[in-house]
């Protein structure tokens, strides 16, 4: 499918201080955008300048939350190549979500042609600076203009690109989690398991009583019995006690990360137990008490390893690895980030460059 270009009358300035980007602020030069019609499918997909989208009041997406997105990055490697990490499974990811909130399925294909062809156009704003990187941000969304609650006829495809800093300007601080045993976020059956915006706002609340207690993230509970645990906020989690790494299974409600699905092979080509099931928060208590809770750290694209440092559960307060980054985070973290800036060897073939 021919990707229309619509050149920009003018571009931005790119920063001038890479260490000040930080996240989610600044936007490049172009967009990709392609609707989607009834009928029709998706169509005429346009790089165009960056700036607002036009839609009517009654759009469903603003009334009833059609949306689904993902979040990936195009990481600027010592040989000035650009590559991306894994993102076939970004797009095989969208398209779960997809189906469950009866979005019509896009191709995978076109989907990655599009990406590949706004990146190249983009190409001098993914960032020089060690750690920094060009956030991804492509999403879906229904426009009818419709009050009616039925899955929508007409939809956008869009993909925007951001300038984002390093996650850790000051190293690899451990975070502090606060377990929310009032709110739940999901259920096996609901939509926790999708990338969609309905998510997120389940989780606000959550992670505005965590910031008044002084803590950074949430961990939630399962939502029927609030005693399994699920996932924090942003990220998926992981738990060694006595050595074996320890990780909720996928049900239906937790989000299954390429993060997490890396860090679960990475782990495994050591030579290391893994297990996914069910945890009770109680159990990884009583780890705790038993001196055998090594470690705890969350995976995400953003963070990529965020090690946990305090974990909060009712008034008993953990700390974890005397709040310091533990060997398997460590090990986790420089591997991880080593295949996508190219610091390393590809050995699982995770990389695609943009040629």
């Amino acid at each position: 499918m021919e990707i229309k270009f619509t050149k920009a009358e003018t571009l931005k300035a790119k920063p001038a201080d890479e260490t000040k980007l930080g996240f989610g602020h600044i936007f490049t030069d172009y967009m990709l955008v392609m609707p989607y019609d009834e009928g029709q499918g998706w169509h005429d997909p346009e790089i165009r300048p960056y700036g607002p989208i036009e839609l009517s009041p009654a759009a469903m997406c603003l009334h009833y939350g059609q949306t689904v997105f993902e979040g990936l990055k195009a990481y600027r490697t010592a040989e000035d190549k650009v590559q991306l990490f894994r993102p076939d499974e970004n797009f095989k990811r969208l398209n779960v979500s997809n189906q469950r909130l009866v979005i019509p399925h896009l191709d995978e294909e076109l989907a990655m042609n599009c990406l590949m062809e706004l990146l190249k156009v983009e190409k001098d704003w993914v960032p020089h600076t060690e750690g920094a990187s060009l956030y991804i941000r492509p999403y879906i969304f229904a426009v009818d203009p419709f009050l009616g609650v039925k899955p929508g006829e007409h939809y956008l495809f869009v993909i925007i690109l951001s300038p984002s800093g390093a996650y850790y300007a000051s190293g690899l601080d451990p975070v502090n989690i606060y377990v929310e045993s009032k709110y739940v976020r999901a259920v096996r059956g609901g939509m926790g398991f999708a990338k969609t915006g309905g998510n997120y706002a389940a989780s606000l609340i959550g992670q505005d009583e965590a910031h008044k207690q002084n803590y950074s993230q949430v961990l939630w509970l399962d939502g029927v019995e609030q005693k399994y645990i699920e996932e924090v906020g942003a990220m998926n989690i992981f738990f060694v006690v006595d050595g074996e790494v320890l990780t909720p299974m996928l049900q239906g409600s937790i989000l299954p990360g390429i993060t997490r699905k890396s860090t679960i092979e990475l782990c495994k080509s050591w030579g290391m137990k893994v297990t996914e099931r069910r945890i009770t928060i109680q159990e990884i208590a009583d780890a705790y008490d038993a001196g055998k809770l090594d470690e705890v750290f969350g995976t995400g694209t953003a963070a990529v390893i965020s090690p946990v440092g305090h974990l909060k559960w009712n008034d008993k307060v953990m700390e974890i690895n005397n709040n310091k980054i533990g060997k398997i985070s460590q090990k986790l973290y420089d591997t991880m980030t080593g295949i996508q800036w190219g610091k390393i060897p590809d050995e699982f073939n995770w990389t695609v460059e943009v040629k």
